[in-house]
């Protein structure tokens, strides 16, 4: 094996806006957890690394499919004033590039593979959370990996997979076995790099959200892989309607593929009453904001909850964004809704039941709508920040 290895690194200059203070989790000149307040100048270049070693507990991975993430997109996006547009937690330099999958190479001392309860061989086709959570802080013991007090991530403050090979835990390693009946060859690498952006939508309307009984309609408003991802989910578990709010007709069309029974253009059409319409007046069960616009979009939900015959609304936030929602308390309290916040993926079993649900029936890959190679990267990273016809654009590092 080559010492070598060609890998996408984004690099940004710590420079804190005036009224950032530097917290406790914070490490200055190196990490912080809110990076649109310090990273400016984001430039990203494709570099020579030195292939890592697994230690114990860990495994090397070959990775053969890497998508390209918004966060992906918006770290290495400057505002008017060269900030970075992602808001939450950055280290760089660092390899970008989470949604990924692979084989594994070798294991250090004591990796274990969960699919089988022993140690890896070698060979085993993975994906792997992006979430690097301890297992040892209050969190974590009360079962909230996603908010880790020690969390690391994949591609944002540790070196990540627009690489030919990554080193992770063992612990958020997991097989694609299960995907081998329905998917072969490369097929079965892309299928596993949409594990991990499925999971976060996963998390959101089902662990989140508190998902929804069967006949209940949803609103997804974005049609991004994450809010895409949501219609598939929610339609499996018996929504009525699904109703996608998405103005970029490619996506539009595209939701319909995934589980969307209506599509909203909120561009040319009056986004509440046509939810109100098409619901019989009694609007949604679960809303999900998955459009990183939130004082946009959220006044337009709220209006739709306090119009709408039905109760117990419940809003989902999972986009980011360095943005205030205007909300009305009122509302929340005459219609008895609610509004709660979703980050990442981990726990609950959430990666090995997006794994299942994939392998017996819910197909992701239309998400997929181009494959790129490594040199790539940068340049559609700059695409992505205004071209929303692509959906997910996906890093082959098979031929690398």
């Amino acid at each position: 094996m080559s010492q070598k290895m060609r890998a996408a690194v984004l690099y940004a200059d710590w420079d804190p806006k005036p009224d950032f203070k530097l917290g406790a989790k914070d490490i200055e000149g190196r990490q912080t957890y809110l990076g649109s307040k310090v990273w400016r100048n984001p430039r990203v270049v494709i570099e020579e690394r030195d292939i890592p070693k697994p230690g114990p507990g860990e495994v090397l991975i070959e990775v053969k499919a890497c998508g390209i993430c918004g966060s992906d997109v918006h770290m290495a996006q400057p505002d008017e004033q060269g900030y970075i547009w992602y808001p939450g937690l950055t280290g760089f330099p660092a390899v970008l590039g989470h949604e990924f999958s692979g084989v594994v190479v070798e294991a250090g001392p004591g990796a274990i593979n969960k699919a089988t309860n022993r140690p890896f061989k070698g060979g085993e086709e993975v994906c792997a959370e992006e979430m690097l959570w301890c297992g040892r802080c209050q969190p974590c013991a009360d079962g909230y990996p996603n908010h880790c007090e020690r969390l690391d991530e994949i591609g944002f403050n540790v070196d990540g997979a627009f690489a030919k090979y990554i080193v992770v835990p063992d612990r958020v390693v997991w097989s694609l076995e299960p995907l081998k009946e329905r998917y072969q060859g490369m097929e079965l690498f892309l299928a596993g790099s949409l594990v991990e952006p499925t999971s976060v939508a996963y998390n959101a309307v089902i662990q989140r959200g508190g998902g929804i009984k069967p006949g209940d309609n949803v609103v997804i408003c974005g049609g991004g892989p994450v809010g895409l991802a949501a219609c598939a989910i929610l339609k499996r578990q018996g929504a009525a309607r699904v109703i996608l709010s998405e103005p970029e007709p490619a996506r539009a069309e595209l939701g319909l593929k995934m589980g969307a029974d209506y599509v909203i253009n909120p561009l040319k059409e009056d986004f509440v009453h046509r939810v109100l319409e098409i619901t019989d007046g009694y609007g949604a069960k679960l809303y999900l904001e998955a459009t990183g616009l939130p004082t946009v979009v959220y006044p337009q939900i709220e209006q739709v909850i306090w119009e709408a015959r039905g109760l117990n609304a419940t809003v989902v936030v999972v986009a980011r964004a360095d943005a205030k929602m205007p909300v009305t308390g009122e509302v929340l309290q005459v219609r008895r809704a609610q509004i709660v916040g979703a980050q990442g993926h981990s726990g609950e079993g959430t990666f090995p039941r997006v794994i299942q649900s994939m392998a017996t029936g819910m197909n992701m890959l239309p998400l997929i709508t181009k494959q790129i190679t490594l040199d790539e990267v940068p340049e559609n990273l700059v695409t992505l920040r205004t071209d929303r016809k692509e959906c997910k654009i996906t890093v082959r590092l098979d031929k690398e």
